[in-house]
């Protein structure tokens, strides 16, 4: 018998939810087309089918707050979607940190983990245009010069992140869709012939890769199991 899981969060929720991860989209002034391409997803049969992207505006802590009331598990399961988006062109920058931060605040949640994360900041201020973005994921991925131990700065928020629960199929869908099952191929940016920037795999650009493949795993054994859904279309 196909079983069929209930939706655990309500639309007033999950519209907050949605308006939430638009503020991180567009807290650095960027609307990156990583960023675009998860929103657009997150519109399409998932969270919510009826609503324009184009009606959707960002949202208030105070408004994030009320809509998800007390429930610290819902908060805590968004805070870790949004630190997703943050990441999703593998930058976490100064303005998406101070938005989570203000989130957090109004959502009386304290993540101890969130601190370490602050280690890889990024402000544009500080770095020249013309890098190598295998320089600055090897330093945020806790790799050491030689002769010195390895460091991971990032344990905290990958086991945070570890500790995401799946329980609605509409979040579930939306992180199927969202995590590549296949890690990306590197690309070269150029202008005018002269090479920009590197782009290397996602799985190298992205310091939580693998939690975010481990989250993605878990999602589709429970669309599989608890919602008895075909997942092979996010094969």
């Amino acid at each position: 018998m196909t079983s069929v899981a209930q939706f655990h969060y309500t639309d007033e929720q999950i519209r907050a939810w949605l308006r939430g991860l638009l503020t991180i989209a567009w807290a650095d002034g960027q609307f990156d087309p990583e960023e675009q391409e998860l929103i657009a997803q997150l519109t399409q049969d998932e969270l919510a089918p009826t609503t324009d992207l184009g009606d959707l505006e960002p949202i208030s802590p105070a408004e994030l707050a009320t809509a998800f009331g007390n429930d610290k598990s819902t908060a805590e399961n968004f805070l870790r979607t949004a630190v997703m988006m943050a990441l999703a062109n593998g930058v976490y920058s100064v303005e998406e940190a101070e938005v989570i931060d203000d989130f957090l605040a109004a959502l009386g949640v304290e993540i101890e983990a969130l601190k370490s994360l602050k280690q890889t900041l990024y402000d544009p201020s500080k770095h020249e245009l013309e890098v190598d973005i295998d320089e600055t994921a090897d330093a945020i991925t806790g790799i050491s010069s030689p002769g010195q131990p390895p460091v991971d700065p990032l344990q905290p928020v990958r086991v945070w992140l570890d500790d995401m629960e799946v329980e609605d199929p509409r979040v579930a869908r939306f992180v199927c869709k969202m995590i590549p099952p296949q890690c990306p191929f590197e690309r070269d940016i150029k202008l005018f012939g002269r090479k920009i920037v590197r782009i290397p795999p996602m799985c190298k650009l992205n310091p939580l890769y693998e939690q975010l493949v481990g989250l993605r795993f878990r999602s589709l054994s429970y669309l599989a199991d608890d919602c008895g859904e075909d997942v092979t279309k996010y094969c």
